[in-house]
């Protein structure tokens, strides 16, 4: 369990379940930042096989603690936001492992951009999210416009940051920002049901897959493309490969069982 309770850790089965624990809101104050930060370099340091976020509480997060913006001056803020990114952005999105978020109920702010930053953003049907950082007179500076950019386009992610609104479930599905909706009483359920098949398959073979769309991300297609060329033919010496293959041509596909190796 990372600093002050605020956010716990179980890992079974190859998973490790983060759960954001600083009721009632779950808001990101300085002590839940201090704890998020531990707990992702925890997880950069000791890779599981796949992560799950979610949350306890009614709603996923309130967002920031507005109290923490009072006074900064530019440098602070920049300091503030270089911090958050390079200690939480950044090393959630090259973990080794696929990386999932699920969403119950109201997601804010910083919550929002850290499921953004995961590779599959599952949502309850009652469930919301915003980037509001308007009413403050910010922009959000986690990572969010463009990670929105990418999943729904520049215009969705101007849309969503400029009018500061809330927007369903549904509605960001349809966007390309969720990947799925559930049933409200089945979030839970499905999310850890997810994660272990996740975590079941050729988990070097899904970090490529993610060095690939990073790749994609930051440099275009050639970069992709550059990477696989170069990189992913090192899959052909993985211990998980070979013996899928073995096993593929001996019994069939689907009979392999993957060890991460």
């Amino acid at each position: 369990m990372a600093e002050g309770g605020r956010v716990k850790v179980e890992r079974a089965d190859g998973v490790a379940e983060v759960t954001l624990d600083n009721p009632p809101l779950n808001l990101f104050d300085q002590a839940m930042i201090e704890a998020v930060i531990e707990t992702i370099a925890e997880l950069a340091a000791k890779p599981p096989r796949a992560v799950l976020f979610r949350a306890e509480g009614d709603v996923v997060s309130g967002g920031v603690n507005v109290e923490e913006f009072r006074g900064l001056t530019g440098d602070q803020g920049r300091e503030l936001w270089t911090r958050l990114m390079d200690q939480v952005i950044e090393p959630v999105e090259t973990l080794p492992c696929p990386v999932v978020f699920s969403a119950h109920g109201l997601t804010l702010t910083a919550a929002f951009e850290l499921a953004l930053a995961c590779d599959l953003l599952i949502a309850a049907e009652s469930a919301s999210f915003g980037l509001v950082e308007i009413v403050v007179g910010l922009t959000p500076s986690m990572g969010g416009p463009q990670r929105l950019a990418e999943r729904a386009g520049p215009a969705r992610a101007a849309q969503l940051v400029m009018t500061g609104g809330l927007f369903d479930a549904r509605t960001l599905e349809g966007w390309n920002v969720v990947n799925e909706v559930v049933p409200d009483g089945e979030l839970d359920e499905h999310s850890r049901k997810l994660a272990r098949r996740l975590a079941r398959g050729p988990t070097l073979a899904h970090a490529m897959t993610k060095r690939i769309l990073r790749a994609r991300a930051r440099g275009g297609m050639e970069a992709a493309d550059r990477v696989t060329r170069e990189e992913a033919g090192e899959l052909f010496e993985s211990e998980d490969l070979i013996r899928a293959v073995d096993t593929f041509l001996e019994e069939g596909p689907g009979k392999a069982r993957f060890e991460g190796r």
